[in-house]
């Protein structure tokens, strides 16, 4: 059980919730209940929202982003994130059980999305304190300073995420993954 209460369906949510809770579910199909912990508090949701959906328009591609997603998530131990983002992986993404088990890992198949997994650790790791090392590193793999920048705000959106779920105890309403039980 949730230690923060949040609302049943839409119709329970905050006036100024409901629209932005009302397009998620136009979006999904479904409303997470992650969305209806945040939708407690409008602005947070509609800065969560409005986050999510201008880094969706950037230059990541999907795949990478749910490997980040995955590889933050696991680094904070956030089953709930864990959960929700293995199965948009795998159904979204279409990442197989070998990738997600290596972004989990901190690492990824794809070379190139690999050194963006590598690059997001050391970012959640160090709190961002990354060295020069570091920077060329991710530069000499392929990404430009623009795509960088959108690396950080995924580990600064997902740690968030992150947070909010595990300060919560939000139910988990995606297939269970354990963050303790990492396949080797």
């Amino acid at each position: 059980m949730s230690r923060i209460s949040y609302p049943d369906n839409i119709a329970a949510a905050p006036a100024a919730s409901q629209p932005l809770l009302q397009a998620v579910e136009k979006q999904l199909g479904v409303v997470p209940n992650l969305f209806r912990l945040a939708s407690v508090s409008p602005t947070a949701l509609e800065g969560y929202l409005g986050l999510s959906g201008a880094l969706s328009k950037g230059r990541l591609p999907a795949a990478t982003r749910e490997r980040i997603a995955l590889a933050v998530a696991q680094i904070n131990g956030c089953n709930y994130c864990l959960s929700a983002h293995t199965y948009l992986g795998k159904n979204l993404a279409r990442l197989d059980e070998v990738e997600i088990a290596a972004n989990r890992a901190g690492r990824s198949n794809d070379a190139k999305a690999d050194a963006a997994v590598r690059f997001a650790v050391k970012v959640t790791g160090s709190r961002g304190r990354v060295g020069a090392k570091d920077l060329r590193e991710i530069r000499d793999a392929g990404y430009d300073d623009g795509q960088i920048i959108e690396i950080v705000q995924h580990v600064a959106l997902n740690t968030w995420t992150n947070y909010l779920n595990e300060l919560a105890q939000t139910e988990i309403d995606f297939p269970m993954v354990d963050a303790e039980k990492l396949a080797a």
